[in-house]
């Protein structure tokens, strides 16, 4: 993909944006120099993730959101997680039709990712795809994952406002969100609002709430009949008070994310010996490059092994250190499937898996620009300390 189509994506072009969703999809050079061109330009969107249990309507909201949003004259784009993915349960093709209606909209954007999978590999794309949205102006970027569970959690990282739908008749799977999801929801919605057992589901998301130590922060609890537009209006009024005071504060994070990472890596000496330029950084995320020079090269002629290591460990330090805690690795395994030659030049991607309070899950994925072939996988487990990485204050 070249410089101008990646510069027409940027001006809001579809269907040059079409082909940058694609290209991220498939990674290789041309997702690095996607990625390359957005990293300055986010923080600008406002991202909603909407997750909750299978048929809980969450396809039906999204639409009658995106319509009450267009009436405020904001443009949305919508990452929508593919609904054949092996992790969900739920067909919500009939709904993703409904909300595909909107598409005749120039002001819509409306794009579904299949997970391949594994849920890694959807957190990543989708996580360019939103970036890509941001960068080419939309105001708001949803984000609807099908199904709960522990993909919901993955990918719901990615927004400022996190909506948990609550279908009424959940029953005993109410403690399930309570297990799971409750802690990170911003805005819990009930739909279907106009069924008998819509009143219990809400005194129970409230009896829950009560729980909580903090009562200063409660998210709201919201009842919506999203087939006739009931309590739309009024989710999405919460939505946008949420987005004026969340989005400018998204914009300094990110830019300041970037510069602190690009400040870690001027300051590192292996960094610096091996040339490692910082592509693209946020929350959790981080891409580098290097190009394989002489002075890597082991006694086979190949790129020794311990430089792939030092590339990726790298990328994951920066990653598991971007939130601004220091992170420290207590366990890492690198597999290599292929021999690198002097010149190539080499993409590292790292991405966080999982991330208490303590401990912290990465993958970092080294392939080769030119063909998006795959070198080497590394698998890192963290500690987190509670103090500021080394250096964090610096410049």
């Amino acid at each position: 993909m070249n410089t101008a189509l990646i510069n027409q994506a940027l001006e809001g072009d579809r269907r040059a944006i079409g082909r940058a969703i694609s290209a991220l999809e498939n990674s290789g050079e041309s997702a690095y120099a996607i990625r390359q061109a957005v990293a300055s330009r986010q923080g600008k969107a406002h991202v909603i993730g909407v997750t909750g249990p299978p048929g809980g309507g969450k396809s039906t909201l999204v639409s009658a959101m995106i319509r009450s949003l267009r009436e405020r004259g904001l443009t949305v784009a919508v990452v929508a997680v593919d609904p054949s993915s092996p992790f969900t349960g739920g067909a919500v093709l009939g709904d993703r039709i409904r909300m595909g209606e909107r598409q005749s909209d120039e002001g819509v954007f409306i794009r579904s990712l299949a997970s391949r999978g594994h849920l890694g590999g959807l957190a990543t794309a989708a996580a360019d795809v939103i970036d890509l949205f941001d960068a080419a102006g939309f105001n708001v970027v949803i984000v609807e994952t099908v199904g709960a569970g522990q993909s919901e959690v993955e990918i719901i990282r990615y927004a400022d406002t996190k909506i948990v739908v609550c279908p009424p008749g959940l029953g005993d799977d109410v403690q399930a969100i309570k297990a799971g999801i409750l802690e990170i929801a911003d805005v819990f919605v009930v739909t279907k609002a106009d069924l008998p057992d819509s009143r219990k589901t809400e005194s129970d998301l409230r009896a829950m709430l009560a729980l909580r130590k903090d009562k200063n922060a409660l998210p709201p609890v919201l009842k919506v009949v999203a087939t006739n537009g009931d309590g739309v209006d009024e989710l999405v009024q919460v939505l946008c008070e949420r987005g004026e005071r969340g989005v400018r504060h998204r914009a300094g994070s990110a830019i300041e994310t970037h510069q602190q990472l690009s400040r870690f890596i001027s300051s590192d000496n292996v960094a610096q010996m091996l040339g490692i330029e910082l592509v693209a950084a946020s929350k959790g995320s981080t891409t580098l490059r290097m190009q394989v020079q002489r002075k890597h090269i082991n006694f086979n002629g190949k790129c020794h092994g311990g430089m792939l290591f030092s590339f990726g460990d790298m990328a994951l330090g920066l990653a598991c250190n971007s939130h601004g805690q220091l992170a420290t690795l207590v366990d890492g395994q690198m597999s290599i499937s292929t021999a690198v030659d002097e010149g190539d030049w080499l993409i590292a991607h790292a991405s966080e898996v999982s991330r208490s309070r303590k401990i912290g899950s990465y993958q970092v994925r080294i392939s080769r620009a030119r063909d998006d072939a795959h070198i080497a996988l590394i698998h890192g487990t963290v500690y987190v300390l509670d103090r500021p990485p080394v250096g964090a204050n610096d410049g």
